[in-house]
């Protein structure tokens, strides 16, 4: 099946609001690729960029993204992107610009990647370079990849993914308990706050 994005990404990519899509939904200039069973509109990476134009008279840029999960880890970001910045000036691209980004690899709504996927959306982007596959999205980055065949993008790796199957579980495992396990704690914070507001 062809990827899809949500209404609220592909709003995002866009440029414009959700309200918008709705609209163009009912005049038929954009129609969702499907609906899901709960009734969310799936918009088709193909319908989006045929409706995006593309910038003929500029010329494409090359982008580097770099991302880490903590803010424990903003050193390691520092790290990433000084090393992106080499890479680049070694391969002859040295006006090459750095999205960094700090947060989740299932995080979907950060502001570095939603920029990125504007700029691929509107065909500004003629490279993208990256450490490893999952610096862009620990899940979905296929997703993105898929963006940049349509668009034309050419995808530059500098270090590949361990192809160890038991490791990569193990990591996906983890990402996932991270995630979820900073949800519960934040729950717990928003509610253990709101008791003490009641009890003051």
């Amino acid at each position: 099946m062809e990827k899809s994005l949500s209404i609220g990404a592909a709003a995002g990519v866009l440029g414009v609001c959700v309200a918008t899509l709705r609209n163009w939904h009912k005049s038929g200039i954009l129609v969702p690729l499907f609906r899901t069973p709960g009734g969310h509109r799936r918009y088709g990476l193909d319908a989006l960029a045929r409706l995006v134009k593309p910038k003929d008279d500029l010329p494409r840029r090359t982008i580097a993204y770099a991302r880490v999960s903590t803010h424990d880890q903003k050193h390691d970001l520092e790290t990433q992107v000084e090393r992106l910045k080499m890479e680049c000036q070694s391969h002859g691209w040295p006006d090459a610009e750095v999205i960094a980004d700090l947060g989740s690899g299932m995080n979907y709504t950060k502001k570095g990647l939603r920029r990125l996927l504007g700029l691929l959306f509107r065909q500004e982007v003629g490279r993208l370079v990256v450490m490893r596959r999952d610096r862009l999205l620990r899940f979905g980055a296929e997703l993105v990849f898929e963006l940049c065949r349509i668009s034309g993008c050419e995808v530059v790796t500098i270090e590949p993914l361990d192809t160890d199957p038991r490791k990569t579980i193990v990591d996906d495992v983890m990402a996932v308990l991270t995630v979820f396990s900073a949800r519960s704690n934040g729950m717990r914070s928003h509610s253990n706050k709101k008791a003490l507001a009641a009890a003051a």
